[in-house]
This record gives structure tokens, C-alpha cells and sequence, in this order.
């Protein structure tokens, strides 16, 4: 798999397919090009666990033949330019397919490859946005949508769903023999996140808004609440028996035959509220995480990397980077994903996989090395 991205839902996407075995290869720019792309932190994605990476000028006619024949070996090309640079650059899909009838071109964008948006610049937050994701979420004091803690309109909206489609198409491609364009478009992954309360708009004219339903803060029963040491805890109580056992331990018998009686919800909310603040975080969490009622604490991150669940089922792991040494990362996380020995060696992506990768290709040695005296390989 060759990936033309450096940051975002692409890469979101070749960590997933790497982590499930996938043969990835960074394909990024020369140093003399450096300037054009985004370069992360050694820790980044998994500080690309796995991968291997080769440096090309795609616009040098000798790097192009390069490429050309990375991809004749290929099984996907990954790119996450604005829509239409590929084909400028000479390898859209038709071009690739000349190369290679059974490629598999993953594009992903923010609005898709075309339609009056599909040039607009945008990120994460742009696409929660115009995906329902910001609007249905809970209101910050000026009446404005909070701003989300993780880029998951990267991560799930475009990482996973370019993974899911690539897989897909691999699949397809084994009863068919023939590769195909994937146009991943992240607004359109976002729709499928709050397709729920689309569909019910489409479906029923409601307009879903925070506060809503259940899932969007309507009830008291599933929220969040602030203890008495200043830490917070969410609540998901949804099914009447879990109800039932939350109002039990917090003293708040009264309420319940009342889960979800509009009328006093903001009455239940003030008795859980001064409940909660009774105690600290973690001695509610105590009392009841284990007892059916759907309670948990909220964790800040320095938190979470010493629970005990996530640490008894191996999710944190070292990592040992050639020059950085060891540090700690999260373990492939995702269902059928290897592990491996630990410490998981990463790689140092100042040093390039060039020569060796476009030797297995058939490139000629001395064309490789005319190549890097002229930096357009490195």
C-alpha cells in the first residue's frame, strides 16, 4: 500500500490497515521539498509502527517513473490532496489502472471529489459541523457547541471509513479481478455517525437538537456530574433497572417511578447533582461502577494510561525509536489486531526505505543513484 498522506483521515486510515498487517509505504517528499508537507512528531500515529517509507519528487519525470513503478507492484494508492491535484500530478485513476488494471485508489477529502463544496479547505471541526455532530452535542456556556476532545471526524468519520472501504474493495476486487476509485468523502462519514438523528429528521420532520432525547441530554439519567473533589463522572443509566439502582445508592428514592417525566427532570438533576458533589470522584466510582449504573469516571489522559482494565488487557505498550529511545504508546487497539513482542520497534523517519524499495520495483541501481545525487529521491 502506498500512502501519499502525512497527517489526518488518511493516515488515520494506513495506521489501521498497518496495525492489521498491511504492507504500508510513506511516500513523501524530498528534503529539498520538505517545506510542503506537514512533518509529525516521532510519537505520532503510532510513530509509524510497522511502515516503511521512500522519498520522491512526483514532479521530477524521473521520480514520476519511480512511483510508476512502486505502483505497478501495488495493491492501493492513498492520497489526500484537494481534489483534482492527483490527476495534475499524473496519477489519477485511469493513469494508475494503466499501470496496474487491479489498483485500488483511495481518495479522501473533506466534501468528496466533486460538488460545489469539494474545493473547500477545512479540518475536524468543519466537518462535525456541517455532518449534525456539533449541532446535536451539548451547548457551552454562550450557547455555542463545545469544542470535541478527539479529531473524530478524522478518526472515525475518515480514517475508518477509508479502511472499511478499502478493505471492501479488496474483497471485491478477489471475485472481479478489477481495482476501483474510492472517493472517502469526511462530511459524508460525519452523516453516517449521526445518521440516527438524520433519519428521523428524513424520516419525521423532528428536528434533533441538544437535549433532544435521551442520548442528547434530555434526561437526567444520562449526563454528566461534577463530585465533591472537583471530578466528574458520567452517567448512562438508560434502562429503568440501572435507573433504579442509581437513584438507590444516591439517596434519590423519590424519583424513581420519574426517569423520564419531563416535567421534574430539572429536579432530578439538582438532587443527582448534590449527591455527586457529597462525595469524591473516585469513592462514587467505588460505590457504583461495579453495581449496575452505568457510572464511570471521567478520565483525564495521564488517568486512563494507569487504568487497571485497559493495563490488564495489555492496551499500553514501549516502543523503542532508533534515536528517541523507549516511551510508552497505545498497543494496536482494535479487535484482531497483532501485538507482538514488546518493545515494538519503530522506525527513525529521518532515514528513508528509497533504495531498497525501488530496487525491488526494478529500478535500475545506477538510475536510483542518479536519482539521489540529483535529490529527487532521498
Amino acid at each position: 500500500m502506498l500512502d501519499l498522506s502525512t497527517v489526518g483521515p488518511g493516515t488515520r486510515c494506513t495506521r489501521i490497515l498497518a496495525d492489521y498487517g498491511a504492507r504500508v509505504v510513506k511516500v513523501g517528499v524530498p528534503p529539498k521539498k520538505s517545506g510542503l508537507q506537514v512533518q509529525p512528531a516521532f510519537w505520532s500515529y503510532s510513530a509509524s509502527r510497522g511502515m516503511q517509507q521512500v522519498r520522491i519528487d512526483l514532479k521530477d519525470a524521473d521520480g514520476k517513473a519511480a512511483f510508476e513503478a512502486l505502483v505497478k507492484g501495488a495493491d492501493v494508492v492513498l492520497e489526500s490532496f484537494r481534489p483534482g491535484v492527483i490527476g495534475r500530478l499524473g496519477f489519477g485513476y485511469d493513469a494508475l489502472r494503466a499501470l496496474n488494471p487491479r489498483i485500488i485508489l483511495c481518495s479522501t477529502s473533506g466534501y468528496g471529489q466533486d460538488g460545489p463544496a469539494s474545493r473547500w479547505a477545512g479540518h475536524d471541526i468543519n466537518y462535525l459541523a456541517v455532518g449534525g455532530y456539533l449541532h446535536t452535542s451539548g451547548r457551552g456556556p454562550d450557547g455555542a457547541p463545545p469544542l470535541p476532545g478527539a479529531t473524530v471526524a478524522d478518526s472515525a468519520a475518515g480514517g475508518m471509513h477509508a479502511a472499511i472501504a478499502i478493505m471492501a474493495a479488496l474483497m471485491r476486487r478477489e471475485k472481479t479481478g478489477c481495482g476501483e476509485h474510492l472517493d472517502v468523502c469526511v462530511a459524508e462519514g460525519v452523516l453516517q455517525l449521526t445518521s440516527l438523528y438524520v433519519d428521523q429528521f428524513l424520516a419525521t420532520g423532528a428536528k434533533p437538537a441538544p437535549g433532544h432525547d435521551i442520548l442528547t441530554g434530555r434526561y437526567a439519567c444520562y449526563a454528566t456530574y461534577t463530585c465533591g473533589d472537583g471530578g466528574h463522572v458520567a452517567v448512562g443509566a438508560i434502562e429503568p433497572h440501572f435507573y433504579a439502582n442509581l437513584c438507590k445508592r444516591l439517596g434519590c428514592e423519590q424519583w424513581l417511578e420519574h426517569q423520564t417525566d419531563d416535567d421534574v427532570q430539572e429536579k432530578i438533576r439538582a438532587d443527582f447533582a448534590a449527591a455527586f458533589r457529597s462525595r469524591s470522584r473516585d469513592e462514587w466510582v467505588a460505590e457504583l461502577a461495579s453495581n449496575d449504573t452505568c457510572v464511570t469516571p471521567v478520565y483525564a489522559i495521564d488517568e486512563l494510561a494507569e487504568d487497571a482494565q485497559f493495563n490488564a488487557r495489555g492496551i499500553f505498550v514501549e516502543a523503542e525509536h532508533p534515536t528517541e529511545g523507549r516511551f510508552r504508546q497505545v498497543a494496536p487497539p482494535l479487535a484482531g489486531m497483532p501485538r507482538g513482542d514488546e518493545p515494538i520497534a519503530v522506525p527513525d523517519t529521518t532515514k528513508t526505505d528509497t533504495e531498497a524499495l525501488l530496487a525491488e520495483a526494478g529500478v535500475a541501481r545506477e538510475t536510483i543513484e542518479r536519482m539521489r545525487s540529483a535529490g529527487v529521491v532521498s
